[in-house]
């Protein structure tokens, strides 16, 4: 988990699987009686942990989720709401369904806010409904300090990823505005440079979107074993989960989705607008 997250109560027990040196996470998976696959919907997007899941056949599997295509099958039960605007939100659903919103307690009510307000850029992109806000409030109501919490998510970030974040605007944003696109690519040399740590580049993909004529945006990030694609888009005329199906092998929402690449960075971004041209052209 990125580390503007490490103020967040019991977040310490959280297991990291890529972490996962003498086998502890593989096995607890394997034990398990349940498992909640949240806020995805393709097990065969875990990498390494796709196997691991899979291989546990007695499991009950839960997906608790809002992203589009969900499957049809290889979930006992399924909770998606491709309308809703935060996973964290259709938890809250449930607890209110199942137990009332009495069984909320402060902790509780903090990680279900944080998921809401991340999820959804604090509360600025689309799906934000009356009914959202009124759970919010419930939340308040439960013991969110909203300024406090707001401040250790968005104001607890490294120098470096300040540096790093200039940086990427001066020297890497390339803009074509033949088609309202603009896009950033980081390598893993680049971002040693400014000591980049897991959480540094959040958000980083939605910066170009404020500028005016740019409805889509684009951020490579290179990985050691891949290259990691975040797309976003404003409005409705750019659908970045079919451009992220149709060439990265990945998906999300209409203006927000994500996918991989793996072949090199020059390769990646030489097939970006070969991708463009096809995209827009059609």
């Amino acid at each position: 988990y990125p580390y503007f997250l490490e103020w967040m109560t019991d977040i310490g027990h959280i297991g990291v699987f890529k972490e996962d040196h003498d086998g502890a996470m593989a096995r607890f998976i394997g034990e398990a009686d349940v498992i909640f696959c949240m806020d995805f919907n393709q097990i065969n997007r875990l990498d390494r942990v796709t196997d691991t899941v899979t291989a546990n056949t007695t499991a009950v599997r839960v997906l608790i989720d809002h992203h589009l295509h969900p499957p049809v099958d290889g979930y006992t039960v399924q909770f998606s709401d491709t309308h809703s605007c935060s996973t964290s939100y259709i938890v809250y659903q449930l607890i209110e369904a199942l137990a009332g919103t009495d069984a909320i307690d402060q902790a509780m009510a903090e990680a279900l806010y944080v998921g809401i307000m991340t999820d959804t850029g604090n509360f600025s992109f689309s799906n934000l409904t009356s009914d959202l806000f009124r759970a919010v409030a419930v939340l308040i109501d439960r013991g969110v300090n909203v300024p406090y919490v707001n401040s250790s998510v968005y104001d607890n970030f490294s120098e470096g990823r300040m540096r790093l974040l200039g940086y990427m605007l001066n020297d890497k944003m390339v803009t074509d505005y033949r088609y309202g696109v603009a896009y950033v690519s980081l390598t893993e040399e680049e971002m040693r440079r400014f000591n980049f740590i897991q959480g540094d580049s959040e958000g980083f993909v939605n910066y170009p979107l404020s500028i005016r004529g740019i409805r889509m945006s684009a951020m490579f990030i290179q990985t050691k074993h891949s290259i990691r694609v975040s797309l976003r888009s404003r409005g409705s005329d750019v659908d970045v989960n079919v451009f992220a199906r149709r060439y990265f092998d990945g998906g999300g929402h209409r203006n927000a989705a994500g996918g991989k690449s793996y072949v090199s960075m020059d390769e990646t971004l030489k097939n970006f607008h070969t991708y463009l041209k096809e995209y827009f052209g059609a």
